[in-house]
Formats: C-alpha cells, structure tokens, sequence
C-alpha cells in the first residue's frame, strides 16, 4: 500500500497563494497587491520590495536556492533561466540570501534565440520578462532542488508579445470590458470583473521506456513514423474506462500528488478509447491560471513517466490508426461574484441576457471560424483533425436540441415562447431509480460543443499551449459584444432592440450550427454547401492570422498589433517546415540504418532456406520463394521510395524560410514520406519477428 496522502494539507502547499500571502504578508502590502491582481492597480516598488521578500523567506523554508522567471514563449513549451538567491560574498567569507522587487518584477532572458518571426535580429539579444501577479509562484522540486517559479509574460525590448501569456493576458481585459457593458445593460450593478474560466481535459499515452529508446521516430518526433497495425487495436473498446492498471495507477498516483502540491486541481482520471492511452482532468480556473496550470501537468506527466520506467507521449498522434490525443478547452465567462454568463437556467427561452450572449458567440465563431481553426493548428494535429475520434477540421457549433429548438423559435418568429424540458429516465429496472435526464445529449463530434454552461473547444492538440484559443475565444467574443453594446446602449427601446438583435444574430450566423454527425463524409460538402471554411491542413490555416479582418480584430482591442501577426504566421510556417523536415530524415535514417539491413538479413536467410530444402531432395519451396520474392519486391520498392525522399528532402532548403518552404514540404515531402511508409509497414508483417530492428504497435501498446 502506497503513503496516505491528505490532499485538504498537501494542496497548493508549494504554492504562494492567498492564504500564504494574507499570513505572512502585512496588511497594507496584502491589500495593495490584492488590488493588483482584482482590479489591476500598479504595484510600487516599494510593495513589490516587501512581497518579494516574504516570497524569498517561504520559498527557502521550501528548499529554494534559486528563482525563475518562468515563461512561454513561442515554442510550445515553457522556458526559465535559474538564478541563485545568494548576493556576492561578505568580508567573512559569508553570503546572504537576497531577492529584490526589481528581481521580482523584471527579469531579463536572451530573447534572440526564441522564434520572433523577425520581429528580433540575432544580434538583438534583449527581451524582458514581467511577472504575472494573477497567477502564483510556486517552489518546483526536481533534481536541481527547489526552484520558485515566478509565472511571467515575455516580450521584446521594444514591446513586442514573444509569448503565450501576453495576448492572453490582453484578451481577458478586452473581453471583461465589454462583457461588463453588457451585463450593466441588464441592470448588474455588482459584478466588477468577468473571467474567462478554463478547463483543459489532457490525453497522452504511456509506454515502456525500454521499449521507446529503441524506436529512434519517438525519440526524434514524438510519434512512429513507421508502424503496422496489430490484429487488435481499439476496436473492441475495452481500454476507454476500463480498469486502470497497477502500474498506470501508481504512476497516477503520484501525478495527482504532484499537480495537487503545485496547486492543479487534478480532478478526472481514466483510460480513453486507444490502448495505453488515459486522460486527466483538471477543475475550472481563470483562462490564464489555468494554462499555466496545463504546461504544468504536462511537464510532471512527462517527469514522474521517467520514475516509473514509462514514457509520455504528448504528440497527437503517435500512433496510425489509432485514436490521436487531444486538449478539450472548457470556455465559460463568469464573473467576480459567480454568475456565470453561459448558463442558461431552467427556462433559456426567457433568459433574454443568456439568449445575447449566446447568440453574440454564434456570430463570432462564424464570423471568425478560420481563425478559431488555426488557433488549433499543429502538425500533429493534422494527422488526427478529421479521424474517427477527433472533431473534423471544419469549424461549427453543437447547441442540442433545447437550444437549437428555441433558436428556430427565435428565427421563425422572433419570440420563444418554451424550451424543451429534461424527461426522467426510466431504466426499466425496479432496483435502480428513475431519474432526470438532461433535455440535451451530448455530440463527440463536433469541434465545438454547447455543454450545458460551456462551449467546449474539441480542436486543440494535446501539445499545444491552450493560450492561443483561448485568445482568439477572449477577442472574438468581446469584438460581437462590443458591437452589441454599441447597439444596445444607443437604442431608444431597450427590450425592442435586444430581441430584434438576438433574432438578426440567430437568424444571420445559423450556418454555423450543426447538431449532426461531424464525422459522416457528407458533412463536409454540406460544410461547403453552407460556406464554412474547409482548412484540412496547418499550412491551410496559417493565413487566418493575417487577413484585414483579423489584424482589424486584435488591433482594435490591443491583443495584437499587425508586425506581432505577421510574425506568429512566419512561426508557424518555420514550425511545420522543420517539423516536417525531421520527421523526413528521421524515415530515411530508420530505413538506410535499420530497416533495409534487416530485410536484407532476412531474404539472406530465406534464400539459404531455399537452397538448403532444395539440396535435401525434391521437396517444394514454393511457399519459401513467394515469400522471398514478395520480401524482395518490397525491399526494391523501399529503396525506391527512400531515394525519392531523398531528392525531394534536399530541396527544401532551396526554398525561402516561410510560406513557400511550408507549402514545398506539405505538397511534396509529405506525400513522399507516406510513399515510403507503406511498402515498410507492408515489410513488418512478413519478416521474422526477431529480425525487425524495432518494437512493433503491439509491443509498444498492449506491453505497458
């Protein structure tokens, strides 16, 4: 039996949270920063001096010896730099432990060597990282020892966002202040803040350690480059909430202690749909907590795999075939005092504030939905966007028939007069009771769902930073509401215009609503029929960032300036092309020094077979020679392919960093790269198991 473990104690214990801060702090401080993070007063110098101090003392009661700046830029994980708490040397030989509310405040990372997209030159070296009071440092311990990790925004020496936090940062203000327009217009006078809350379901799957050095893809890309199907895979559906293993539950375990201790509410656990794949989930938080909150569980669910000779894979999908993993965002806006701005309470159809708001999203993901889309673009994403288990890559909204029915009323008449009611669930057993059932059913497959007082965002790659959503969800919402306002706050007859505003929205934006199967094949050409944009692939969804449209968007709420655009698009363009550009070499390395060597061994050894049974007597080796030519056909068709991927792998630097080198690699590097993979994958069901060079699916899968 494992320690017990009192979570009402070991939660947020390695956290400087509020409780800490409202004990160790002196009242005035405690009030002055409370201010800060509430309602974004300026700290002074002088307060952060204090602050800083206090946090100094708890962090080394912790076993800190050093701090961290602890940061997202645009790499997709985070980044920090350690600095010791130590001053330089006394006349005694003696140092003192020091932290300052400049050091606190400011710190000052290389920037040149983060992607900027040419906002920064490499000899331009200076970048600046802010804290980021709203969200709570934390003592982190690893073996270097405890480190406090201060949350912080990075940007460059003349202002740019070179990270996540930043425009996130920006786009909770832009919709708070319109949001609370709207709700002033329906007479909350109390409510001086509205949120936007998040939660992010994780997936990722756990392999044995031993059995993943020897596959130089995962090392290299995160995902199996080659790889033939076993004759089980998921089909039975016996993995998805089955009983969690001994192993996977110890390692679980002490995740949850783990993200408990540094404040992530681990909430959910379970097996998905693939074998070896699981799912944690956390509890709601403000957008930005809780993306700090996810790269934090991603990082212990890769560390504590290590302890328990496993390794997690974050890739979207590492595996053909079988299920990808995803991120669910949770988005919900809810303000200071509880309310939460998306629940539609017993009776929607009269819930004129909920019907707004509702409606305002439905135009701003239709107005918006490229952009909504790119906001989950990844290049492992477009190996699983569109497959049986992932939402399509067509952007639209799931509202369930309640909602979708008092939309139609709205449409049709421009009043609602009933909302649908929940029935009660009759199991036909005596023993089990009868209950009430929701008036709604839930749809997989739709990228993005209305799910009861949320919209949950299906896209997201289980990578990814969720920030970049949640951005484009922030701007995009508040953008409509603005415009509502605007409306609104000029109209002579406020109940009059509110209406005939909820019907023109409902009326004008119901292509976006799709309460079908995402997943049938006749959905996309209805997709298309309806206009929605059709963006399969990262390379498709990269230009979103930069239309009029979108600069007009972020500019006018200060999320984005038009240079900060541009530069996310070239990233984006230089991530894929690189990406793209390893996973190539990666093939041909595998194939040159493992694969073709093995298969030669093998047509070796069925050669000889055929010569010595020959040499024995008149004996047929008929099934011995099909094999061989069979394995040798195959073996000329790789060679083939890997040579062709060759050629067209030495081009791609021909073409210039950008678009262009992104288009080269998706329109003929890709197709290249499956042009090997097949006849290799074809190889790996006939040669002796004992003479293929790596672990098969089944090995990697089912062996946990």
């Amino acid at each position: 039996m494992g320690e017990y473990i009192n979570v009402t104690e070991t939660f947020g214990c390695d956290v400087f949270n509020d409780s800490v801060m409202q004990e160790r702090l002196p009242k005035k401080v405690y009030k002055e920063l409370k201010k800060t993070i509430q309602e974004g007063k300026e700290l002074s110098m002088e307060i952060a001096d204090v602050v800083a101090h206090e946090m100094k003392e708890w962090a080394i009661e912790k076993g800190a010896t050093h701090y961290s700046h602890w940061f997202q830029p645009l790499t997709g994980v985070t980044a920090e730099k350690h600095d010791a708490f130590i001053t330089a040397p006394m006349e005694n030989g003696k140092v003192l432990m020091s932290f300052s509310g400049k050091e606190l405040i400011k710190g000052e990372p290389d920037a040149s060597s983060f992607p900027s997209g040419g906002l920064r030159a490499t000899f331009e070296a200076r970048g600046y990282t802010t804290w980021d009071c709203t969200s709570p440092a934390f003592v982190r311990h690893d073996a270097a020892g405890g480190t406090l990790c201060i949350p912080t925004a990075f940007c460059s020496y003349t202002g740019e966002a070179l990270d996540q936090k930043t425009p996130l940062l920006r786009s909770m203000e832009a919709v708070n202040v319109q949001a609370l327009r709207l709700i002033r217009l329906f007479g909350n006078t109390t409510s001086k803040k509205v949120t936007p809350s998040v939660g992010a379901e994780q997936e990722y799957f756990l392999i044995d350690k031993d059995k993943w050095m020897q596959r130089k893809d995962l090392i290299y890309t995160g995902r199996t480059l080659f790889g033939a199907m076993p004759p089980k895979g998921q089909e039975m559906d016996d993995h998805y909430l089955g009983t969690i293993r001994q192993r996977i539950s110890a390692y679980m375990k002490e995740v949850n202690e783990e993200c408990w201790k540094l404040g992530v509410s681990a909430k959910t656990q379970h097996n998905e749909v693939a074998p070896a794949q699981h799912e944690l989930a956390p509890i709601y938080a403000p957008a930005n907590i809780a993306a700090d909150h996810n790269q934090i569980m991603m990082r212990i669910l890769k560390k504590v795999a290590s302890r328990h000779g496993m390794r997690c894979l974050l890739h979207e999908k590492p595996f053909a075939g079988v299920n990808g993993s995803g991120k669910h965002n949770n988005w919900s806006l809810t303000t200071d005092d509880g309310i939460n701005l998306l629940e539609p309470g017993k009776t929607p159809h009269e819930n004129v504030q909920f019907l707004l708001v509702l409606t305002c999203i439905l135009k701003a993901v239709d107005e918006h939905a490229d952009l909504l889309r790119e906001s989950a673009a990844d290049v492992g994403n477009d190996h699983r966007l569109g497959g049986n288990e992932a939402p399509p890559a067509v952007i639209s909204v799931f509202l369930g028939e309640q909602l979708e029915d008092v939309l139609e009323q709205l449409i049709s008449t421009g009043m609602a007069t009933h909302s649908k009611k929940g029935s009660k669930l009759e199991t036909g057993v005596k023993t089990l009771p009868d209950f009430m059932k929701d008036a709604t059913d839930r749809n997989r497959t739709s990228p993005f769902a209305f799910t009861g007082n949320k919209f949950e965002f299906r896209m997201v790659g289980s990578r990814d930073s969720i920030s970049s959503c949640n951005v484009v969800l922030n701007t995009i919402a508040a953008e409509v509401f603005k415009e509502a306002c605007d409306r609104l706050e000029a109209a002579p007859d406020f109940e009059l215009a509110v209406h005939d505003l909820i019907k023109e929205y409902a009326t004008e934006h119901q292509r976006i609503v799709f309460n079908g199967n995402g997943y049938a094949p006749e959905w996309e050409e209805e997709a298309k029929r309806r206009g929605l944009p059709i963006l399969p692939s990262m390379v498709d969804a990269i230009p979103a960032l930069t239309t009029d449209k979108s600069v007009k968007l972020f500019e006018s709420f200060g999320v984005f300036t038009r240079a900060e655009l541009e530069s996310r698009a070239e990233i984006q363009y230089e991530i894929y092309a690189k990406a793209i550009n390893i996973e190539a070499k990666t093939m041909i390395d595998i194939a040159t020094k493992q694969i073709i060597p093995a298969v030669i061994k093998y047509t070796t050894v069925l050669a000889d077979s055929v010569n010595a049974v020959r040499a024995a007597g008149n004996i047929d080796t008929s099934v011995q020679m099909e094999l061989l030519q069979e394995t040798s056909r195959l073996l000329s068709e790789t060679s083939c392919a890997m040579k062709a991927l060759g050629e067209v792998v030495g081009k791609v630097m021909e073409y210039p960093e950008g678009c262009s080198r992104a288009v080269f690699c998706k329109e003929k590097v890709v197709p290249a790269m499956e042009a090997l993979r097949e006849p290799v994958d074809a190889l790996e069901m006939i040669v002796d198991k004992e003479m293929w060079p790596m672990p098969s699916y089944g090995d990697l899968i089912f062996e946990v």
